[in-house]
């Protein structure tokens, strides 16, 4: 072959697809979208006259000075001709289509005005990584930059994954630049990324932030962390932190709003690590809760350490000092009872000083120091540990789950697109802590911080109907300024948290919550982060189908209420109207007070949604299936609650995705990758029916002064 014929002259790039980043429910997180690149022709815009109607406009759309448009839009080489095109960059780079679309409604005007095709305006068709629900997660994700470069979060983690193999096509081409007909191909496939489904619930996510950002507004910390988890498997459930950002204007955002402290920071955690050392004294037989100590201070060596309330509250139990999250009770149990050699194997078999080797960047491994008899048991109350949030919570849930420490897991699955394969993430055990004995008393041990409503601190933590174990932490933040440089506790910068898990006996959800230096020092953690715990919780256990256990009185009283109602009753039962003509079931139906929507025209119905005998509110439709699938377009379905939604949906054979909780508000059918995919939005009928808005704001028992005494 002669050098002529082996010279590619021309080669093409196959760009391949970057995969996809949804929830465990298939709602998608991260995508890649159309997008535009803005071009002109200062060429074209000279001849045609339009230049400065053309600057004026897109500098007006795209967010620039006239001045910058004004260079693009008349820029000439080096023999002073103006260029054939140029790109817009940065402002008109890789722009979203709700601008492209006003720039080709501009264009079009143009060429309506000047009656000519080309106008000196371009869109030039490009592909935009997407985050549907922008900040959402923003940590956990990171972002793609516009030159394709994945920063941050499970973007940058998984990149080798989502990114793919790009393809190319290389051919010959004649004298007119067009491509040889029986010329040489050198062809190579793209192969599109994998799709990674994480173990996140959406709406569990939107829970968690919408908790934090009341709590961050009223506070205004230095940042706040939450994640919850599935304490049995250590499931992410939702993970957020404040600062945050929108990935989807990246380089508008603070860098700051992408940094993970779940993961990359390191705090004290003060008494809620009291967890570690009550499990251990517990599985050694130390722990008698109704053993009595004297509380207020405790020498070791020549160092004093005292409790919250500086003169502590007199001989008490060591049940009633969990509750009041006593310092000197744990120095007695840890360092006293456990002793050094123990609490370390504890702490260590707990998984602190060890990363959790959760998938996510730049995970800290942090630091337990005993180098002193003060260092012991000050550890025990969790003060000269260092650890961060994403341990804690694995931690206490090996106490929740049966004694079990679990990897945590933040990917369900990834999904290769083209050949099909699944690889499917399964809970990983690491090591047995405690036996299960054990965990369960340290549960009961717990819930009485939370439901002892006079001297509890967690007591803000406590949800109506639901058995809530938990701890509060306030910890004093180490100052290298003070005392000269030498570096003291400070007396006015705290970290406040709370962590605590629900059901007790059976949990299905943990949640751990850091604020960093709230506003005011006087709040702990029962005050400022227990009512964050709750509100997560609470909403989450809902959304997991986890129902309430009220008490006989409760229960009583809820059914005097209704024996007293003197209205007609809410809810109707739904016949049997399978084999009978349209007309007829809805005239059924309207005796019952329901209506019914028909769908389809046949002559009988097929199936009806919801099925006979089910229990429905008078509000709710009733669907009439007339005719077979394939013969159907999807009926209305606002109204109904998301399992009915959902049967309708697996009738019509549709993906369907969802946004909140409750009943059908809206919906919406969008086309991905040539699929049908069906969106419903839901919101619960009353929104103030259920919820239980009590909130005891007497205080939470962790008193502080200006000492630099350990805090709880």
């Amino acid at each position: 072959m002669s050098n002529a014929e082996s010279y590619w002259s021309a080669s093409e790039q196959l760009t391949a697809k970057r995969g996809e980043i949804t929830d465990r429910n298939g709602n998608v997180l991260a995508m890649d979208g159309r997008s535009y690149t803005v071009a002109v022709s200062p060429k074209q815009l000279d001849k045609l006259g339009i230049t400065d109607k053309v600057i004026t406009k897109l500098a007006d759309l795209l967010g620039m000075t006239e001045g910058d448009m004004r260079k693009i839009a008349t820029a000439k080489n080096d023999k002073n001709e103006f260029y054939a095109q140029r790109e817009v960059r940065p402002k008109g780079w890789k722009i979203d289509s709700t601008v492209g679309d006003k720039i080709s409604a501009f264009k079009q005007e143009l060429e309506d005005d000047t009656r000519s095709v080309d106008v000196g305006v371009y869109l030039l068709n490009e592909t935009k990584r997407y985050y549907p629900k922008n900040t959402l997660a923003a940590q956990l994700l990171g972002y793609v930059d516009k030159e394709g470069k994945a920063q941050y979060g499970l973007e940058s983690f998984l990149d080798s994954s989502l990114r793919g193999e790009d393809g190319y096509r290389k051919y010959q081409k004649d004298g007119n630049r067009i491509q040889l007909d029986g010329g040489q191909v050198d062809y190579k496939a793209s192969r599109d990324g994998k799709n990674v489904t994480l173990t996140i619930d959406s709406e569990i996510q939107n829970y968690v932030e919408q908790a934090i950002q009341k709590a961050y507004d009223k506070y205004t910390p230095k940042s706040i962390t939450a994640i919850a988890v599935d304490p049995n498997t250590m499931e992410i459930l939702g993970l957020a932190n404040l600062p945050s950002a929108d990935p989807n204007v990246y380089w508008t955002q603070d860098p700051s709003g992408f940094y993970n402290h779940a993961v990359r920071s390191l705090y004290e955690p003060g008494s809620t690590f009291k967890i570690v050392t009550l499990a251990g004294a517990v599985q050694e037989g130390i722990f008698d809760p109704e053993a009595k100590y004297m509380s207020g201070s405790i020498r070791v060596g020549t160092d004093t350490i005292k409790d919250i309330k500086r003169g502590g509250w007199g001989e008490i139990s060591y049940l009633e000092g969990l509750k009041r999250s006593s310092n000197v009770a744990f120095v007695h149990l840890g360092y006293e009872g456990l002793g050094e050699e123990k609490l370390r194997s504890y702490i260590t078999n707990f998984g602190f000083g060890a990363k959790t080797g959760v998938e996510l960047p730049g995970e800290l491994v942090g630091s337990i120091r005993f180098h002193y008899p003060i260092e012991v048991a000050t550890a025990t109350f969790g003060q000269g540990v260092s650890v961060t949030p994403i341990q804690q919570v694995a931690a206490v849930s090996a106490v929740a789950n049966g004694g079990k420490l679990m990897k945590p897991q933040i990917i369900k699955q990834i999904e290769d697109p083209v050949t099909g394969e699944v690889e499917v993430r399964k809970p990983t055990m690491v090591r047995q802590v405690i036996s299960e004995e054990t965990s369960r008393k340290v549960g009961e041990y717990l819930e009485q911080v939370v439901s002892d409503k006079d001297i509890g601190t967690g007591k803000n933590a406590y949800i109506e109907g639901y058995r809530v174990a938990g701890k509060t932490g306030t910890a004093q933040k180490w100052d290298n300024t003070l005392n000269g440089g030498k570096g003291g506790y400070s007396s006015d910068k705290y970290v406040v948290s709370f962590i605590g898990f629900a059901p007790v006996g059976n949990p299905k959800i943990l949640v751990y919550v850091v604020i960093d230096e709230p506003n005011d020092k006087y709040v702990g953690g029962g005050t400022a982060a227990a009512p964050v715990f709750k509100e997560i919780v609470q909403q989450s256990l809902r959304r997991l189908g986890v129902k309430p256990q009220l008490t006989a009185e409760q229960l009583a009283q809820l059914k005097a209420e209704a024996d007293g109602a003197d209205k007609k009753p809410p809810t109707a039962t739904v016949p049997d109207l399978v084999g009978q003509p349209p007309a007829t079931a809805d005239s059924k139906l309207k005796s019952l007070e329901l209506t019914s929507e028909t769908v389809g025209s046949g002559k009988e119905v097929l199936q009806q949604i919801p099925r006979a005998g089910s229990v429905v509110p008078l509000s709710q439709r009733i669907y009439l299936i007339t005719e077979n699938r394939d013969q159907l377009t999807v009926p209305d379905l606002k109204g109904l609650s998301l399992r009915d939604a959902m049967e309708v949906s697996t009738l019509f054979g549709m993906r369907t995705v969802t946004e909140g909780e409750g009943y059908v508000v809206s919906q919406s059918i969008e086309k991905k990758n040539g699929i049908r995919i069906l969106k419903l939005v839901l919101e619960p009928e009353d929104p103030n029916s259920s919820e239980d808005s009590s909130d005891d704001s007497s205080g939470d028992g962790e008193q502080k002064d200006s000492s630099s005494e350990p805090q709880d």
